[in-house]
């Protein structure tokens, strides 16, 4: 009688486990199947977003797209030697002065970037306080104008162009400056160029963190704080927080359209208590009462799986006087907002934001004349400067023209190394000596 139950309780069990089994292969079937669907989904959702991504940039720049399909590698990063080299070389080895060498037009198009810029409210700093666009950085090392708080990182040449690159999870770097955490004051800007590079796993995540800190303090996540997430999975967003006087850790957030292997253009203001922070031109934060103004900032990556951040031509700058009172003090308007690409006087995208402020101050007060005077730092030979600095002040003037200023007001000369108003031994010296100015005549 025994065996019977105990081959019964066997046979039961057998019957049970087959059962559950099968519910279980059901489960994990529709599952799998669900994941399969959603994996298609993603990848149709994907194919949709480039195919209109494309038509768009078609449209906003068609001249981009007549050789398209022979692009070649250009369009992404070329593995890194071991001295931290993309293996394209310096395309400023040449030592002709480097008008800040602004980052690459973002893809869109050069017409629509322009745009997008013409209309930005963003006002750059007078006065510059910390210039570095880290031409003379020695690749693979630690950049000599940074310290570091905790990780890693180091110079590196991204299609010619040098860089400082964060690699891993909480690199956290601050300029190294005379008062380390007290330098930014209640009227600054900050600008500098950025670039993720693509990670290979659609599960890497990448997090890059700016973070203001109340002078000299280190107040957790800081008084201001922006992030943002660049993923191949879950797309990307931007997050950000802030101390006001009638709360703490007021948050904001939002999506944002940023390429990968791209540069893209990054300008922060802050004036008494607002804090405005744009990309490419494009106005993203706008907070009107910030509880105290920052004393500092850092860089920080918080990466999850692969990929990396660089950063280059970074500029801290001081006040933003009003062009009609810089006019009515000194009878001319210097601008260090309008720059070229690297030894050329083709004008960057984001100097448009300054050249449409100057063309409408033109446009209000029609008697207003100028002499667009283009300068540049004593780097490289004289001569060549001379003729760079006249190329560039003639563009400068015919853009203004195409902007709808009557040819008849204006005037351009290149000044060259002549005219230097700061120390051209040192990065901040060089970058104020590189300026346009519009002489009223």
């Amino acid at each position: 009688m025994n065996r019977i139950k105990l081959t019964f309780t066997t046979v039961l069990l057998l019957i049970l486990c087959t059962t559950t089994q099968a519910q279980f292969g059901k489960i994990l079937g529709k599952a799998i199947e669900n994941a399969a669907k959603n994996a298609t989904v993603r990848k149709a959702e994907q194919k949709t977003d480039e195919a209109v991504s494309k038509a768009i940039d078609k449209a906003t720049d068609p001249d981009s797209y007549k050789n398209e399909g022979n692009e070649g590698n250009n369009s992404q990063p070329a593995k890194k030697g071991k001295n931290g080299s993309s293996g394209k070389g310096n395309e400023n080895a040449s030592g002709e002065e480097n008008n800040s060498g602004k980052a690459a037009a973002p893809q869109q198009g050069v017409k629509a970037a322009e745009m997008a810029y013409a209309k930005s409210d963003f006002v750059p700093g007078d006065e510059i306080i910390f210039d570095d666009p880290m031409d003379n950085e020695q690749l693979g090392e630690f950049p000599s104008r940074w310290d570091l708080i905790s990780g890693n990182a180091e110079v590196v040449n991204f299609n010619g162009k040098k860089a400082m690159e964060l690699t891993s999870y909480q690199d956290d770097v601050v300029p190294l400056m005379k008062n380390p955490r007290n330098f930014l004051g209640d009227v600054f800007t900050l600008e500098f160029d950025f670039l993720s590079v693509k990670a290979k796993s659609e599960e890497s995540s990448l997090w890059f963190n700016l973070a203001f800190f109340t002078p000299n303090s280190d107040d957790g996540y800081g008084i201001m704080q922006f992030s943002t997430s660049i993923s191949l999975n879950s797309g990307q967003e931007y997050r950000y927080r802030w101390d006001s006087n009638n709360k703490d850790g007021n948050t904001g957030s939002g999506e944002i359209d940023m390429s990968f292997d791209a540069w893209h253009h990054f300008a922060v203001s802050f004036n008494k208590r607002a804090w405005k922070l744009y990309i490419d031109g494009v106005r993203i934060i706008n907070v009107p009462n910030v509880k105290t103004p920052p004393g500092w900032f850092k860089f920080k990556s918080d990466n999850v799986g692969e990929g990396s951040y660089l950063f280059t031509n970074i500029r801290i700058a001081k006040g933003a006087v009003p062009l009609y009172d810089r006019l009515a003090s000194e009878g001319k308007i210097i601008t260090y907002g309008i720059t070229f690409d690297v030894g050329k006087s083709t004008i960057r995208p984001e100097s448009m934001t300054e050249i449409n402020r100057i063309a409408q101050l033109m446009k209000d007060n029609p008697d207003l004349k100028f002499s667009v005077e283009g300068h540049t730092d004593n780097t490289g030979a004289a001569a060549s400067n001379q003729a760079l600095s006249e190329a560039r002040s003639k563009a400068v003037m015919d853009k203004m023209v195409e902007m709808g200023i009557s040819k008849d007001r204006l005037k351009s000369a290149g000044k060259g190394q002549t005219s230097p108003i700061a120390d051209n031994s040192t990065d901040e010296g060089r970058a104020k000596n590189r300026r346009v100015e519009f002489v009223k005549i």
